[in-house]
């Protein structure tokens, strides 16, 4: 009996203990390639708001294809912010009055606290001499992207070949929507998400190239080995962007909203920036972008209200029921 009772005061205590660890919580809806910067970035964040507020927080993570997470989100999963990779993501959000309407503002940078490019990772040798879009719709050429109807990966892809078409002699968006629904041909598949479309390409050896972030490439690096990949920068490819913004109804219901805007607040403090950096994501800092200047290439960028005249346009167009991708993958 007294061995029962010890049991259950040390169960109990141990309770109590691990729910006096954190004096809040914070969960953070992601993309899916997201996981290393934010993994390194929460204990970044923990130790400033320990030292600022001596308040200690616990950090959860929820990773996979943009739009599926930002679904899990309106459908209630109840995440203080979202951090993602497209504009329209988070525009869906505040439609449904889950996050300001002028969540832009909030934050510096139209609410994007670093920006990538999207970049081409080839087999050692680069047997298909891949070197730029067109070459990615040639015959016999097998293309690894995530879904571009539902991660941002996939999006962009699919985003920056079509830019690239346009800008080629004589180019139209009837041109670009053949060249984009030929290269969409040459994907045997369409991964869940950009990691998932890694793990296709480096583990399983399907596909000849993978479209992804610049960022990705070092990561695959770490994971994989620098020589078992080149990476490619084509003539023309998508600035993208990740922006950041905070659930309103899920930190009022929990009453967290101080600690979750500072949460995307300190992305953009130094030490926010020069995460994002050590994780090949470009930082909006100068100093700091001219400090890593070699891991960042001079690569030629459109952004995506330059082209396709903004996020809501962008999705009406080519991603909402019915659009262009749509009536390509039909052909597909």
């Amino acid at each position: 009996m007294i061995s029962f009772r010890r049991s259950l005061s040390a169960l109990l205590f141990s309770l109590l203990a691990g729910s006096a660890l954190a004096d809040a919580t914070l969960l953070n809806a992601s993309y899916d390639v997201a996981r290393d910067v934010y993994k390194d970035y929460n204990p970044l964040f923990q130790k400033y708001w320990k030292a600022k507020t001596g308040e200690s927080l616990e950090l959860k993570q929820s990773h996979g294809g943009s739009s599926k997470q930002v679904r899990a989100v309106a459908d209630g999963l109840e995440a203080d912010v979202v951090t993602m990779n497209q504009a329209n993501d988070v525009e869906f959000l505040a439609e449904k009055g889950l996050v300001a309407k002028d969540w832009t503002k909030k934050f510096p940078n139209n609410a994007s606290p670093y920006t990538s490019a999207m970049v081409f990772i080839v087999r050692k040798g680069n047997p298909k001499g891949l070197k730029d879009w067109g070459d990615l719709a040639a015959p016999g050429v097998q293309v690894i992207v995530p879904h571009p109807k539902n991660t941002g990966n996939g999006r962009n892809t699919y985003l920056s070949a079509w830019a690239w078409a346009l800008k080629q002699p004589g180019g139209n968006d009837q041109k670009a929507q053949e060249f984009v629904g030929k290269l969409l041909k040459n994907a045997p598949l369409f991964a869940a998400g950009g990691r998932d479309a890694t793990t296709t390409f480096m583990q399983r050896q399907l596909g000849d190239v993978l479209v992804t972030f610049e960022s990705e490439a070092e990561m695959i690096a770490k994971e994989f080995g620098k020589g078992n990949f080149e990476v490619v920068y084509p003539s023309l490819t998508l600035q993208t962007e990740f922006p950041v913004a905070v659930v309103d109804k899920v930190v009022d219901k929990k009453g967290t909203r101080a600690q979750a805007t500072a949460y995307l607040e300190y992305l953009w403090s130094r030490e926010g920036q020069e995460n994002a950096a050590q994780n090949y994501l470009r930082p909006r800092d100068p100093e700091l972008l001219k400090k890593y200047a070699a891991f960042f290439p001079p690569v030629k960028t459109f952004t995506v209200d330059e082209v396709f005249g903004g996020a809501n346009k962008v999705f009406a167009t080519h991603f909402k029921d019915g659009g262009s991708f749509d009536r390509i993958y039909v052909q597909k």
